[in-house]
This record gives C-alpha cells, sequence and structure tokens, in this order.
C-alpha cells in the first residue's frame, strides 16, 4: 500500500482507505448500500489491515449512529493500529439543534462519535456539510478547543464549495485556528466537477482530497453496459436518487472506454477506475466501501500498478464533459490558458 500525506499536514493515509458506510445498515438508504454486522466488520477490518489500509471513515448520520458504533466494535483492541475519521453536521434529528455546526452540536456530536467508536480521540474530524447559520468563527473555535482538549487530532470538510472553503481558512489563518487539512469530496470518471475550482484550491492550499464514491454511486462496478437493463440486485434501484447525476449516454461512454481497458490490462473495471483517480493531483485517499469479503479484495487489486499515459488520456477523454462559466475560456481560448495552465501540469502536488 502507498502512504500520502493528507493535504499539507503531517498525518500519513493510506491511497485507499476503507469508507464505513455500510456498516449497520439502517433506514431507505443506508439499508441499501449493506448491512454488515460487527461480526463482518471485524472480519473485513481484519483483511484491510493486512493490505495495508489503516485508514476507516464514517459519520454521525450513516444509519443514525450504527455505523460508528459496528466500526468501534470491529477496531477493538487496535485501535493504535487505525486511523478513525468521522463526520458531523448533517441533522440527526428533527429538533433545533440537531443539525448544523453550532459549539453546542459540535461538542455533542465529538462526545457522542467518541463514545460510540469506544475511542478517547478522532484522527479526523470533519464536517459533512456548510452551516450557513452558523458564524465561521463559532465553528473554527470549537473545532480549535476540541483539538486543544485532544479529542480531535485533524479537522476537515466534506461537500464544501470553493468560497465556503476559502473563508473558512482565511479566519483559521486570521484567528490562529488549526486549518483543515482534508476535503472529503465526490470525484470519479463520471463526475470531475471538482476539478474546475475546489482541485485548483486544495493544490494552493494544501488540501488534500478524500474521495467518496469513487464508482459513481455504484455504476462504474462493471455490472453495467449499454444496451442491458439495470441488474436486478443493484442498489441503484433504490438509491439513484440520492446520489450525483449523470446522463445515461455520458455513463456508457466512460464504461466503454473503460471496458477496452480492461481487455487490453485484464483489470476489472472498478479497479481501473479507482486507478485513475489514484493518479489525480490533490488525491491523497480514495474510499472503498464492499459490502462482502469479495467485493473489498477485488476493490484492493486498484493499487500496485499504474495505467498507461495512453489509457489515461482515453479515460481522460471519454469522461471530460464541457467547462462551465467561467472556465471555459480557460479551456478554449489560447490566452486565457497561457495564463492558467492545466492543473494537471502542475509540478507539486498537496497530496
Amino acid at each position: 500500500m502507498e502512504y500520502r500525506r493528507l493535504g499539507a499536514s503531517g498525518l500519513m493515509v493510506p491511497a485507499l482507505s476503507f469508507g464505513a458506510g455500510t456498516f449497520g445498515g439502517r433506514g431507505p438508504l443506508f439499508g441499501a448500500w449493506g448491512t454488515t454486522d460487527a461480526r463482518e466488520a471485524r472480519r473485513l477490518v481484519d483483511i484491510c489491515l493486512e493490505a495495508g489500509i489503516t485508514m476507516f471513515d464514517t459519520a454521525d448520520v450513516y444509519s443514525a449512529g450504527a455505523s460508528e458504533e459496528v466500526l468501534g466494535e470491529a477496531i477493538k483492541g487496535r485501535r493504535n493500529q487505525v486511523i478513525v475519521s468521522t463526520k458531523t453536521s448533517l441533522p440527526m434529528g428533527d429538533g433545533p439543534g440537531d443539525a448544523g455546526s453550532s459549539r453546542s452540536r459540535l461538542i455533542r456530536a465529538c462526545e457522542d462519535a467518541l463514545r460510540r467508536l469506544r475511542t478517547d480521540h478522532l484522527d479526523l474530524f470533519q464536517l459533512h456539510a456548510f452551516d450557513a447559520g452558523t458564524p465561521v468563527q463559532e465553528v473554527l473555535e470549537t473545532l480549535d478547543s476540541l483539538v486543544r482538549a485532544g479529542k480531535v487530532r485533524y479537522t476537515g470538510v466534506s461537500n464544501f464549495s470553493g468560497w465556503q472553503v476559502m473563508k473558512s481558512l482565511a479566519a483559521a489563518e486570521r484567528h490562529g485556528h488549526p486549518r483543515y487539512v482534508a476535503h472529503q469530496v465526490y470525484y470519479s470518471l463520471v463526475g470531475r466537477d471538482y476539478e474546475w475550482d475546489l482541485m485548483p484550491l486544495a493544490l494552493d492550499q494544501g488540501l488534500g482530497a478524500i474521495v467518496w464514491s469513487p464508482l459513481g454511486w455504484g455504476r462504474l462496478t462493471g455490472r453495467i453496459r449499454r444496451g442491458t437493463p439495470l441488474p436486478p440486485g443493484s442498489r441503484l434501484h433504490r438509491t439513484a436518487d440520492y446520489g450525483p447525476p449523470v446522463t445515461d449516454e455520458h455513463l456508457y461512454s466512460v464504461i466503454d472506454a473503460l471496458d477496452e481497458i480492461a481487455e487490453e490490462t485484464g483489470k476489472a473495471v472498478p479497479q481501473i477506475a479507482l486507478n485513475w483517480l489514484l493518479q489525480r493531483p490533490t488525491v491523497s485517499s480514495v474510499l472503498i466501501g464492499a459490502r462482502d469479503e469479495r467485493q473489498l479484495r477485488q476493490n484492493l487489486g486498484a493499487v500496485g500498478w499504474n495505467l498507461s499515459p495512453a489509457q489515461v488520456a482515453k479515460l481522460d477523454e471519454a469522461s471530460h464533459r464541457p467547462a462551465p462559466y467561467p472556465h471555459f475560456p480557460y479551456e478554449r481560448q489560447e490566452g486565457f490558458a497561457r495564463l492558467n495552465p492545466p492543473v494537471f501540469a502542475a509540478p507539486d502536488r498537496a497530496a
């Protein structure tokens, strides 16, 4: 397993990490993801550690806390071997204090996560969404106090826009609070919006990307093909409306390219999709999920090799979408492009 710095921090994380959204299995969304119990989870953690996967990511909202509970049971007795990452801010109830990033909510969420995970500290504590109603300074002061108390080692965010990240980083710099080191983002061959604003920001500011749903919300598993119906067992039957949208034609163009490269390399479609991500700038770690041992072992085959430049170019072309404003002049017009070369040509990486 390759290990990379998480952004500009000193924390080393594996190129592949395990997403524990399949643990617990409560509710219409997370129940469709998976229903892994503590015994099964412990076996998956065993396999991860054998392969060098040391970071495990969860969130309080995953199965209403059950994911954290199952993960806590699965890592019992080997806490010092793992990096525990969790998230908060999304609603955990209907009460006025059950959502957001207020001081009281963050402190309570941290304490609840520590209890459910059976640990005395969180290696990475991330805000799952931006809370426009709570002052940024209040959020940063609270996170600072949790770091100083030893309950949190590093902080990050997830699903923030560029201005939300920069406002937070600027306030942290001004007041001497710990800076966010990670941004957990959606990024895949069928969802490359991350590249337009958030990736250049991450390069400039030293944020490491932790990628969620790298297989396009289950669309790049190798089971979906042009001209064939959605497989009966696909979770997309129940969860497609929850996830990132993609048009059928764009999806099939990417799958066609993946199938061609699968024939050339002998690798599985998901392994190729994951390997492409591992070669992108700013990517510190890609989260893989698995409902069983077979899925996990297949995803582990994404490391230890690299796509050729020609294969990367083929995937880039198949997955490319026209740039939105204000980016399209920089993509199409020479004068703009000379001022801002493509981010992929940058010599330095934040991760």
